[in-house]
């Protein structure tokens, strides 16, 4: 295996290689008059974290800005102020999140998990140990699209930036007919068009000089289930073993959750990498922009159906039908659309009130129709 990547470029502010720049600093001006000092989260475990800061990583305790709101726990990723001593230290307040990933918790509840923050790229691993689950892939796509609006909601500095999502087919070195790999790298761009689709193996090297070229700029997230390479790709990249990895099953490729914590690692060769853990559920939060770039070819066969507000499920005119029957759009594709579509509905509907309305609005409209056709259905038989 031989791979190479262009040196990291010299600093002269001990942070700027963790992301530190002239924008950061003029946000921590006024805690600067305070006494206090920066540093960014480089992990998270039980209500205490580590922080790099100019002197080097610290042991911080977050009690000081434990909020009502999950979605501003302190977070791997985060730029936060600190004491400038004592043991541990304490982080004061965390600076304006550029953008952060989001996916909904677990709970019946509308509450969002941030997974990272203050990224600028976002790579989605699929493992091709198993079977594509192009499904999946939409999901992943669809909030890393939405990134940017999860920052907005976070009082983010600069909520028009998204993340830029590229998908890497890991462990590529077990396809080794190139026919085969280059289909399989044809179907993901057909549901991701206009993503970077890298096929990339911690084995034999292969798509990793490209690789590193994307994540020596600015801060990356690794995301995917358990097994999909996530920490074996991080160890690649670092040039040594950091994270702990254990093999996946052959069954469903699958493996144990070796990663328990999010990890912020500094790339020998420029660039910072966060590590993950396997994520089971990937649950959408507010990812309505998202899913409708996603779908982007279903949005725009909508604008062409006779009604605005088509369901495209029976109406007359549905341009979206119309391209189902004529075999221009996948059957999958529509179902995942209207799925990804139903849960996002959901999940926004918890905290609005006009969405739950015009929700409501339209189950009354559907049992209507369905209990006008079943009393014409009837006076036929009669």
């Amino acid at each position: 295996m031989s791979f190479s990547f262009s040196p990291a470029p010299s600093s002269a502010h001990p942070l700027t290689p963790y992301g530190w720049d002239e924008d950061w600093a003029a946000a921590f001006s006024p805690y600067a008059e305070q006494g206090l000092v920066p540093g960014r989260v480089v992990r998270v475990d039980r209500g205490q974290c580590d922080v790099i800061t100019a002197d080097g990583t610290v042991r911080a305790d977050t009690a000081f800005v434990v909020p009502r709101d999950p979605m501003r726990i302190v977070c791997t990723g985060d730029w936060v102020a600190l004491d400038a001593d004592g043991d541990p230290r304490f982080v004061r307040t965390l600076l304006p999140r550029r953008t952060a990933f989001v996916r909904s918790t677990s709970s019946q509840r509308s509450e969002g998990q941030v997974l990272a923050t203050n990224i600028d790229h976002i790579a989605i691993c699929v493992s091709l140990a198993v079977e594509l689950d192009l499904g999946r892939l939409e999901r992943f796509h669809a909030l890393a699209l939405s990134s940017s609006s999860g920052a907005a909601l976070l009082g983010g500095q600069d909520a028009g930036h998204t993340p830029e999502p590229v998908v890497l087919l890991t462990k590529a070195d077990l396809v080794p007919d190139a026919a085969t790999l280059s289909h399989l790298v044809q179907d993901v761009e057909a549901i991701a068009p206009g993503v970077q689709v890298l096929p990339v193996s911690s084995t034999t090297g292969e798509g990793l000089d490209v690789f590193g070229a994307v994540v020596s700029g600015g801060t990356s997230v690794l995301l995917g289930i358990s097994g999909a390479g996530k920490s074996t790709l991080a160890n690649t990249l670092l040039g040594q073993d950091v994270m702990d990895v254990q093999a996946a099953r052959d069954v469903d490729g699958k493996g144990r959750h070796t990663t328990t914590t999010r990890n912020l690692l500094v790339l020998p060769h420029g660039g910072v990498l966060i590590d993950t853990p396997g994520l089971r559920g990937v649950g959408l939060y507010d990812a309505g922009t998202g899913v409708g770039e996603v779908f982007s070819e279903i949005e725009e066969l909508a604008t062409r159906c006779r009604f605005h507000d088509c369901a495209h499920e029976a109406e007359p005119g549905c341009a979206v039908l119309g391209a189902l029957e004529d075999g221009v759009l996948p059957q999958r594709r529509l179902d995942s659309y209207r799925k990804l579509i139903r849960e996002n509905q959901r999940i926004v509907a918890k905290t609005d009130a006009r969405v739950r309305s015009e929700i409501l609005r339209d189950w009354k409209r559907k049992g209507a129709e369905g209990r006008a056709a079943m009393q014409a259905k009837r006076g036929r038989v009669r």
